[in-house]
């Protein structure tokens, strides 16, 4: 037998990235739609982007101490995330793959299981290839988007 497949819930999304290198700071800010599920204890949040080199397919998978960040399409990238611990990812480019490393500071997802609403915040800093590359924070806001009848 098959497991029931979990229940996609359609959301609109609010996706802020705060970029901190030195003195610098570069704030990114995308709103678009997506769907959030629950499947046993797992949190996912999928969304896609469209850019101009074609589309970029997002999940954000979210468990008790762990999250990942998977894109996939013009963008090829792999986010893990552990609280005070340093995780290997990476991120293919045409000109090869880097590795990346993060150091996460924070994860938390709060939601609101009635009316789906939620909030994700990741503060973390990153390297790219060794180097020091900031330290981010990313928050994505999500509501439950009713579809027409």
């Amino acid at each position: 037998m098959s497991q029931p497949s979990a229940q996609q819930v359609p959301v609109k999304l609010q996706v802020t990235t705060h970029i901190y290198n030195g003195k610098n700071k570069e704030s990114i800010e995308w709103i678009g739609f997506g769907r959030y599920l629950e499947k046993d204890t797992n949190k996912y949040i999928k969304y896609e982007e469209i850019i101009e080199e074609g589309t970029i397919k997002t999940i954000i998978k979210v468990t008790e101490k762990e999250g990942l960040i998977l894109r996939s399409g013009a963008v090829k990238m792999r986010l893990p995330f552990l609280i005070n611990k340093q995780k290997v990812g990476s991120y293919e480019s045409p000109y090869g793959v880097f590795q990346l490393v993060t150091d996460t500071k924070r994860l938390e997802l709060e939601v609101q299981e009635q009316t789906t609403t939620g909030t994700l915040d990741i503060l973390y800093d990153l390297k790219m290839q060794g180097s020091n590359n900031g330290t981010y924070h990313m928050t994505i806001s999500f509501k439950e988007e009713k579809e027409e009848e």
